[in-house]
């Protein structure tokens, strides 16, 4: 593990980084988007390398090795046996929600506080949206299945769920899996479940557990929708695919992204073959590492006046109440004293705001001390200097 190292610091700003670029100019630490400031595994670098070499960038499809390496991957990882016709590529996550809203005739129910594409792909694809609060019950996020069931309307057909969960951090166990499965089943729903962040459970006991994997019943009517590009920071390289085991529902979802849907990234699935195949020791090195940034900030939100957050079970992505500090925006209000966080409007609950700690711990230092500085005053004590941390 040692020959990873997480704590260099990767000069991102002044170029093409939509992360970095949003505060160009101004002294923001930017701890927003899904997008960790750590460099891709040395084995997807030099198998992206290896590709640009071939020099011809043509229209690509999924060849053999990368099929095993994929399906090879969800069997060691889960005990999950995909066949390969099960599997369904896409350009991003982003837009299997989009097509999976197209897909199933009728309404779609998720729960809040949710990624925010899950409140606008329902309204992209003309589906009528309703949601159902997720409940904070003694510092740990649960369903509320009475809520989900007045939810309900005689129209709804689809229900997306967030599995580990954006952005609130749970990482839902086998219990909780089925309840929500015996819901659908009972309500007659398909679901579509983005397990994007699978790879990223920090819980040292646990493994993900696939929605689809639970029985029959739920196989035949889910959607999973995965990706290597969380896990192994390289979003930019727009590599998704969703795994839909059910012939019917598989067509369907084909059919529904006719002439919206490019084709995948050539650089992407040769980016994804190598993840999936050869990078084992850089995931288990970045599961650590995460998981002492977890613990760093949930120390740090404990200290200040106004803030309190739940462990994250999952993602590098803490969900901080921010309503103690009694303003209108909490954002705006972080912006002002030097950190950039994603604002909990977005996701469908304001009041809250999104911290991305996926990157070098002196980063997240800074920020967390800028943080602490604005929860306690509103800039910090002129004796104090507060810098940027060296980038190399």
């Amino acid at each position: 593990m040692a020959a990873f190292d997480f704590d260099r610091a990767i000069a991102r700003s002044g170029g093409d980084s939509l992360k970095w670029n949003k505060y160009e100019g101004r002294d923001v630490v930017p701890l927003w988007v899904a997008d960790m400031d750590f460099a891709a595994p040395p084995a997807v670098i030099a198998a992206v390398q290896q590709r640009v070499g071939h020099g011809i960038f043509g229209y690509a499809e999924p060849w053999p090795a990368l099929l095993d390496a994929v399906i090879g991957h969800l069997r060691r990882e889960y005990g999950w046996r995909v066949g390969a016709e099960w599997l369904v590529w896409l350009p991003g996550l982003v837009s299997g929600l989009n097509v999976a809203c197209r897909a199933v005739d009728g309404g779609v129910l998720t729960a809040t506080p949710a990624y925010p594409p899950f409140l606008s792909a329902p309204r992209f694809s003309g589906r009528n949206l309703v949601t159902a609060p997720l409940s904070l019950a003694s510092g740990r996020w649960e369903w509320d299945f009475p809520a989900l069931e007045a939810a309900l309307t005689p129209e709804t057909r689809l229900l997306l769920l967030c599995h580990p969960h954006n952005p609130v951090g749970r990482a839902w166990k086998r219990p909780e899996l089925q309840e929500l499965a015996d819901f659908c089943k009972r309500h007659d729903l398909t679901v579509c479940s983005d397990e994007i962040h699978c790879g990223l459970v920090l819980d040292e006991s646990r493994r993900h557990l696939p929605l689809a994997t639970l029985n029959a019943e739920i196989v035949r009517r889910s959607i999973t929708l995965m990706a290597p590009s969380k896990t192994y920071n390289m979003p930019g390289l727009g590599c998704a695919f969703a795994v839909i085991p059910d012939a019917v529902l598989r067509r369907r979802f084909i059919r529904a992204m006719a002439g919206i849907v490019p084709h995948v990234n050539v650089l992407g699935l040769a980016a994804c073959e190598a993840a999936y195949r050869d990078c084992d020791d850089w995931h288990a090195a970045l599961i650590a590492y995460l998981r002492g940034n977890a613990a760093h900030v949930e120390a740090a939100i404990a200290g200040m006046p106004g803030l309190t957050m739940s462990p994250v079970e999952a993602t590098y992505l803490a969900w901080i109440d921010a309503r103690g500090l009694g303003v209108d925006d909490p954002a705006l209000f972080f912006e002002a004293g030097g950190v950039g966080l994603s604002s909990g409007a977005d996701f469908g609950l304001p009041g809250w705001v999104r911290l991305n700690f996926g990157c070098p711990r002196a980063t997240l230092d800074l920020a967390l001390e800028r943080m602490r500085y604005r929860s306690n005053t509103s800039r910090p004590p002129s004796s104090v200097c507060v810098t940027r941390p060296a980038i190399s």
